[in-house]
């Protein structure tokens, strides 16, 4: 019998992804995001049997409550739940950014996130299933321009731990991934269409393409029931820490 994914953001980068690899797989998956058309290709390429599309801003309530709803009964048993819906906007010191991107993150990474999560907590503690929350290395390590961002991914990192305590005896697992620099439309998202600060971003980087992103969530929901993967945080060989700065006087 076929296990059964709903992945948040799926109309690009990690998402489809993941809803490529994991219906090769043999796995069913519900997809969601904002551009229908997008999902429409998905069902097109992958199967109608396979894939179930459902058009919703993740941060309209209503909308998502009515689609989870509306699941046909051959999806309605949700296995994993994948968040990756998400986004980062600007790259301007705190004293200088438009607060509406600020506001649009936190409604997007957090709260949408747990918002979603807690609709679904019924069907996954059915299914002992599992949560994959898509974080950031912005969650451990800041750098400059990634303020409100990387505030928002420390949460999606801390949610997760919290869960994993909430759903102690469940046999529902919890898992926290945090990719470093991954070539995807993420970054002309952030830049509002730079498509020069685009290429300069990964130029010559050799970043972790989405594809890598889906085989380690493939990997984290393929583990044996009794095996948690409670957080795995990856980079691209190119991509380390950088040292501490000093200001001087």
């Amino acid at each position: 019998m076929s296990k059964t994914v709903l992945i948040t953001g799926a109309t690009a980068g990690f998402g489809a992804a993941a809803a490529r690899l994991f219906v090769k797989q043999g796995w069913k998956a519900v997809v969601t995001g904002r551009r229908a058309d997008r999902l429409a290709q998905l069902v097109t390429e992958l199967g109608a049997d396979k894939v179930h599309p459902a058009a919703f801003d993740i941060r309209d309530e209503a909308a998502m409550t009515a689609a989870l709803l509306d699941l046909p009964s051959e999806f309605s048993d949700i296995d994993v739940l994948i968040n990756n819906a998400g986004l980062a906007l600007g790259v301007k010191p705190a004293p200088d950014i438009d607060l509406a991107d600020w506001r649009t993150m936190i409604d997007t990474n957090v709260t949408a996130l747990a918002v979603i999560t807690q609709h679904l907590l019924p069907k996954l503690i059915k299914q002992r299933g599992m949560i994959i929350n898509l974080s950031s290395t912005a969650s451990r390590w800041p750098y400059p321009g990634g303020n409100c961002y990387g505030g928002t991914k420390a949460f999606v990192r801390q949610f997760s731990y919290g869960l994993r305590c909430d759903l102690h005896g469940t046999g529902v697992r919890v898992t926290s991934i945090e990719p470093g620099l991954c070539e995807s439309e993420f970054t002309l998202v952030r830049t509002k269409g730079d498509k020069e600060a685009y290429d300069q971003t990964y130029k010559g980087a050799h970043a972790l393409q989405p594809e890598d992103i889906a085989e380690t969530l493939f990997w984290v929901a393929s583990q044996p029931p009794h095996v948690n993967i409670n957080s795995l945080e990856l980079m691209p060989v190119s991509q380390t820490w950088n040292s501490f700065r000093i200001y001087r006087d």
